[in-house]
């Protein structure tokens, strides 16, 4: 098969798997808390060809740009690198008293999910009623998951309140029913990410944390408290995707990958003449 089918092959299979990113993107440009993945090709190892000098490839490589007569380096293709970002999205009033908005990039509500520790920036929570037989309320987020405090514990609300303030240091009371009773006080469980590029995506607007080895946890992430915490009451995050920027990526990649399956096409109507050659 023609070199050149074998670089535009590997080229179409990372343009799609960039169509698919795209479109995840555009997918999620009005959910909530959503952060973009943003693409980008790096060149996959080149080689060399029709070269009669004695000098190394390297030592060739810049020579070889700016003279072809010495050669050429063809490369087999391209490969897509993905990187989350975590710049802060617009911020959206609803006036619900459940709606919170983290306001400073790289802070998370910490969630259990199954047992392990998620992380969103999502901040539309709910209350949900325990099954334990005793009337109280479990904070969770629209997905069912549990919300955690600032212990990693769940938080679980009595129903003797009539509404619920969540303050900017992210702490969460309750205004009782009467003036005899004490209002519930809880600690939001909210986290800095230091090293944003150790997240991993889990669906559903949910991370996790990549396979640490040998790093430690407080490396990773800073558990905050008091005013370290960026929390505002009836409003939510929205997506930090840019839809103008993402469609005209979708275009420019539409067409490379076009540019390629041409070049497949060209390179079996020559294979075709050459068999034919008798």
């Amino acid at each position: 098969m023609l070199r050149s089918m074998v670089t535009a092959t590997n080229s179409m299979t990372q343009f799609q798997k960039q169509l698919d990113r795209i479109g995840h993107n555009l997918a999620n440009v009005d959910t909530q808390g959503f952060k973009r993945t943003e693409t980008a090709f790096s060149e996959l190892v080149r080689q060399q060809f029709t070269t009669n000098t004695k000098e190394t490839a390297n030592e060739l490589e810049d020579k070889l740009i700016l003279n072809h007569e010495l050669g050429i380096m063809q490369g087999v293709g391209a490969k897509l690198n993905n990187k989350l970002v975590f710049t802060q999205g617009s911020v959206k009033q609803t006036g619900r008293s459940l709606d919170i908005a983290l306001t400073v990039p790289n802070q998370f509500l910490q969630i259990d999910v199954d047992g392990e520790i998620n992380y969103t920036r999502d901040g539309a929570l709910y209350l949900s009623p325990t099954t334990d037989g005793t009337d109280r309320f479990m904070l969770t987020t629209a997905s069912g998951n549990r919300v955690l405090d600032e212990n990693q514990d769940p938080i679980y609300l009595n129903d003797n309140f009539k509404e619920i303030v969540i303050s900017q240091d992210g702490t969460l009371s309750t205004v009782p029913n009467n003036d005899t009773e004490l209002p519930q006080i809880f600690e939001l469980g909210i986290v800095g990410v230091d090293r944003p590029q150790m997240l991993i995506e889990n669906g559903n607007n949910l991370y996790g944390l990549k396979d640490l080895g040998d790093i430690q946890i407080n490396d990773v992430l800073t558990f905050l408290d008091g005013a370290d915490r960026a929390v505002q009451q009836g409003a939510l995050e929205m997506s930090n995707v840019d839809l103008t920027k993402e469609m005209t990526d979708l275009m420019i990649s539409q067409r490379s990958y076009q540019m390629n399956a041409k070049t497949v096409t060209l390179g079996d109507q020559m294979l075709g003449l050459i068999n034919g050659v008798r």
